[in-house]
């Protein structure tokens, strides 16, 4: 056997301590080259040089011991119970708990507290705030946690947000300088600790009175404290493997899903929890202000369409990158492939058994049917033996898959999206039912070119839509998968997600599917957010983008044949369309696109009966 390397001792010790502070047994670390994330008990955690430099060791480790005081200290059941719908105070709420049950592991052990400062350092980096120049540039999620980690910690507010979080703290704590001695309080009991949250987000305005919990949600909460505890403990003990090879999932066979696969596939697709944004989890996706009234009559425009951009995903970066992108999301992903690979055989059996033949019997000619045998032997003058093959009506179905490429979609989000995306086209193509992946983003943080011109024409008040769009085409509807399956991996590169403006995303893939000569058109949309652009909502009403977002859902619902489905990860969509599901655990995206896909189809089978 090869010796261990000081690369694999460290890992082991890494995951001993890790199942230490979790007490729990099965917990297990793999490296990674991108965001550190969390899912049940696998965590990933930045992977360290060979030489194991200090700083490197204690940023893994930072990251290994907040996903295990999550493990210990959290409960995903009381803490999705009251989560408010907004989606900046959602992205606030999450940031304080995390703070919460960090402060934890800080205060009682002084060596978590130097690993989750290097962590917070990590995270931290990336950040906008550390290039905020004013007040409204500021993610107050992120100023909001490191102030409430200062208040719970003492931890000193890392140097590089220093100045952004300054631009905010007056601001913060002339509103709720006195919560911050509750939180701290409170730390051992969750259930409070939420409800002083959300006190905190109302008095922040992020909250309206009304989305707050009622009194009778409170006292209703420690009594089912336990049973939510009990729930947790449920799902964190089913566990989850860890990622295997890449070509182990390559294509699939129709044995994987056979006797038990599907019930053993849905087990799978429920294990974990939510996993943790990672260290570029907190890039700013939400508006830091909070969310207006839908105005009535809003006349949605852009200020200009001159630097908006469709382009196919090939002619983004050149074919090297392409493939290297392409292996890295293989190898980050596979452990996913053989779980949704058997939920995508189930739809391709359900959609194959729709297209065959079928059979009329009790027919007086045609082919003998085999069960009315030996009643033609006993009595061979008997009619209606016959059976005659009929065709079954399939319509020519297209399914087009649009896919959110917003910067709050980084890391293992996007990464799932992709993986599914490629499995869902490969399945339908074997079907017989074309496939388009279209993604949206802008080409630019808080506008583009688009505000540099709005700037240069003295800025007209109202200007309407700021930014420059970037609608990508993945994989257009003829085209075989096998040509387009390397342009899957552009996702996964850096810098590519940035903003999204859902709308006009929305419209434009809804007209591409327009244009096609099928006579069954689905649109699907996976999204984990509302429609966000800091430029366009700095200068008109924070219900800009929103509005019309619903206007164009309404229209399609309503007026269009396409058949519109939406996915929201850890964001509630059912609040924009009819046909939606919100998942919060990004693992579940997979078997979700598939069973939705799958609900369409058999309504279309039966309204055919």
């Amino acid at each position: 056997m090869a010796e261990e390397t000081p690369l694999d001792k460290f890992k082991q010790a890494l995951t001993g301590a890790s199942r230490a502070i979790a007490r729990e047994a099965e917990v297990e670390i793999a490296w990674c080259a991108d965001a550190p994330s969390q899912s049940g008990k696998n965590f990933r955690v930045p992977l360290p040089s060979r030489n194991l430099p200090p700083e490197q060791v204690s940023e893994a480790r930072g990251f290994a011991d907040s996903f295990a005081l999550r493990l210990r200290h959290h409960n995903e059941a009381l803490h999705g119970r009251n989560a408010p719908p907004e989606p900046t105070a959602r992205a606030c709420y999450d940031a304080i708990e995390r703070a919460r049950y960090e402060a934890l592991g800080s205060n009682n052990f002084s060596g978590i507290r130097a690993n989750l400062e290097s962590a917070v350092e990590m995270r931290t980096a990336s950040d906008p705030i550390t290039r905020a120049e004013n007040q409204g540039e500021v993610p107050l999620q992120t100023a909001l946690a490191l102030i409430v980690r200062e208040k719970l910690t003492g931890a000193a507010i890392p140097e590089r947000a220093r100045a952004g979080v300054e631009l905010v703290r007056s601001y913060i704590e002339e509103r709720v300088g006195d919560d911050f001695q509750l939180l701290a309080n409170s730390l051992d009991d969750q259930a409070l600790f939420q409800s002083l949250s959300l006190d905190m987000l109302q008095q922040l305005d992020l909250t309206h009175p009304t989305d707050a919990p009622d009194e009778a949600d409170n006292d209703d909460g420690e009594e089912d404290e336990g049973q939510d505890q009990q729930d947790g403990e449920d799902e964190e003990n089913q566990g989850e493997g860890e990622p295997q090879s890449a070509e182990a999932a390559g294509e699939m066979s129709d044995g994987e899903a056979d006797g038990d696969g599907e019930a053993e596939a849905s087990d799978e697709m429920a294990d974990g929890e939510p996993g943790d944004e990672g260290d570029e989890g907190m890039m700013p996706v939400r508006p830091n202000r909070p969310q207006g009234e839908i105005p009535d009559g809003l006349d949605y425009r852009a200020y200009t369409e001159r630097f908006d951009e469709e382009i196919p995903a090939d002619e983004l970066c050149d074919s090297e990158e392409l493939d290297r992108l392409r292996a890295y999301l293989d190898s980050q992903l596979t452990g996913l492939q053989g779980v949704v690979t058997r939920l995508a055989n189930r739809l391709q059996r359900r959609l194959m058994a729709q297209q065959n033949r079928s059979w009329d019997f009790d027919q007086e000619d045609g082919i003998v049917d085999a069960s009315r045998l030996p009643r033609i032997i006993i009595s061979p003058g008997t009619a209606m033996a016959y059976k005659v093959e009929k065709d079954v009506a399939f319509k020519d179905t297209i399914v087009t898959l649009l896919i959110d490429n917003s910067g709050s979609m980084r890391g293992r989000p996007i990464s799932i999206a992709a993986i599914s995306a490629d499995i869902l086209a490969r399945t339908l193509e074997r079907s017989g039912v074309k496939t388009e992946i279209l993604g949206f983003t802008t080409r630019a943080w808080k506008g583009g070119q688009s505000r540099e011109q709005w700037l240069a024409d003295g800025k007209p008040p109202e200007p309407g839509r700021l930014n420059d769009l970037r609608h990508i085409i993945y994989k257009k509807a003829d085209e075989p998968w096998r040509r387009a399956r390397r342009n899957l991996g552009l996702m996964m590169r850096e810098g590519l997600l940035k903003e999204n403006i859902d709308g006009e995303a929305l419209m434009w893939a809804h007209n591409r599917l327009i244009g096609r000569k099928e006579d069954r058109r689905i649109l699907m949309v996976i999204s984990d957010g509302a429609p966000v652009d800091d430029s366009t909502l700095s200068v008109n009403s924070a219900g800009y983008l929103e509005a019309h977002l619903r206007k164009v859902i309404d229209w399609i619902e309503n007026r269009s044949p396409v058949q519109l489905v939406a996915i929201g990860i850890g964001h509630d969509v059912t609040r924009y369309y009819r046909r939606a599901v919100t998942i919060m655990d990004v693992e579940q995206l997979g078997g979700t696109i598939i069973e939705q896909l799958a609900e369409l189809f058999e309504e279309e089978k039966g309204r055919r009966r």
